[in-house]
């Protein structure tokens, strides 16, 4: 069989493309890593955009959708992205808002509370035998000072060095940081500002360039994928205000203190699967055990208990039946994802298991669909 020309080209390109990975894995794996490094704040603010459309578009649809005036249909969208990041804000505020000032609260007790404690360990000490025993160890040692005192200026002159060189570095990586969210949250906002423009103008360059068949199928799957994540999203939001009132609710019951800031805690760091919840118990703990450390295990095996119910029978039930996977696929994609890429992995292992699961069903019904027999109709 004869090769045409861009066949040959077509196979030899992936032939040196097999080599080069071949014979140099680790420069081929170093460029990944760099390109990952420079490109994050992009796939974060992207990640921003489609978090921030999902309710801008559920905004936009109640911002005069029959108007057609100019600057009416023109200021829909930029009224939709601010309240939807007035409302994130608004959230994330009211959280801290009702934690924070309790938890400092919590910490300074804890350290006003701190000398009395330091006074009975004291008093401890001077009525038991304790107190002689390391007198009389003192005094029959042989201590050598100077050796102690060299050592004690070495180990100050390095600490004073570190702190210094770790303060540059702490300064380093804030100032990165914060130069990194705000270069996501300006693509963010333009994605979402902007999105049919860049969508059209991405599908002439992939339509003039790319198959149309191929197209067709690359598209079905965006689809079937954007239909997971984006219903992923709201059943994980659904299961954080269920867990966060379940928690609030029990508190209460039990008589627990700073049951609605605990809760509404719960309820935020519950966004992230499975182990979210386990974050804001242990700032509750802190809270409660603070004051009462009796109430701080109640509490932490309140927590259990309810952290259990959670990932078993709340979260594949609600996520699961928002993306149309089943709770035990949903337990299984949690646990891969997890072992693999630890809390990214449980983020993105539902909503990927769920679009390999729409896939296979359609692929599977299509095929069923096809080779039923056609039964041909008999005439009188």
């Amino acid at each position: 069989m004869k090769l045409t020309k861009s066949e040959i080209i077509r196979y030899s390109s992936l032939i040196a493309v097999f080599l080069i990975l071949l014979v140099y894995p680790g420069q081929i794996l170093n460029l990944f890593k760099g390109l990952y490094s420079v490109s994050l704040p992009l796939i974060i603010g992207g990640a921003l955009a489609y978090c921030i459309n999902i309710l801008s578009r559920m905004l936009e649809k109640h911002f005069w959708p029959k108007a057609k005036n100019k600057l009416a249909a023109g200021s829909r969208r930029p009224l939709a992205i601010l309240l939807a990041l007035v409302i994130i804000v608004a959230i994330i505020a009211w959280v801290l808002r009702l934690v924070l000032p309790q938890f400092i609260s919590a910490i300074s007790s804890f350290f006003s509370s701190l000398p009395n404690l330091l006074d009975d360990i004291n008093k401890w000490l001077n009525n038991s035998n304790q107190a002689n025993v390391i007198t009389s160890q003192l005094e029959t040692s042989q201590i050598d000072w100077a050796t102690i005192q060299s050592k004690l200026m070495k180990f100050v002159s390095s600490g004073v060095s570190g702190i210094f060189s770790s303060s540059i570095t702490i300064f380093g990586s804030l100032s990165k940081g914060l130069f990194n969210f705000i270069l996501a949250f300006t693509f963010a906002i333009y994605l979402v500002s902007g999105k049919e423009r860049i969508a059209n103008r991405l599908n002439r360059v992939l339509d003039a360039f790319i198959p149309e068949k191929i197209m067709d199928k690359t598209r079905y799957v965006i689809k079937i994928t954007d239909n997971a994540f984006s219903s992923f999203i709201s059943g994980q939001t659904i299961e954080a205000i269920i867990l966060g009132t379940l928690c609030a609710l029990g508190m209460w019951i039990f008589r627990f203190p700073n049951a609605l800031s605990v809760g509404a805690l719960v309820g935020v760091t519950a966004l992230v699967p499975m182990i979210g919840a386990w974050i804001g118990g242990v700032v509750g703990f802190v809270l409660i055990a603070v004051t009462s450390p009796l109430e701080g295990v109640l509490f932490v095996v309140y927590i259990i208990i309810l952290q259990q119910i959670e990932s078993n029978l709340i979260y594949p039930r609600v996520v699961g039946g928002s993306i149309g996977l089943p709770g035990i696929l949903v337990l299984a994609a949690i646990t891969v994802g997890g072992g693999l890429a630890g809390i990214i992995g449980m983020l993105l292992s539902v909503p990927i298991a769920a679009t390999i699961y729409q896939l296979i069903k359609n692929a599977t019904l299509k095929k069923e669909q096809n080779a039923q027999p056609v039964v041909e109709k008999k005439t009188e």
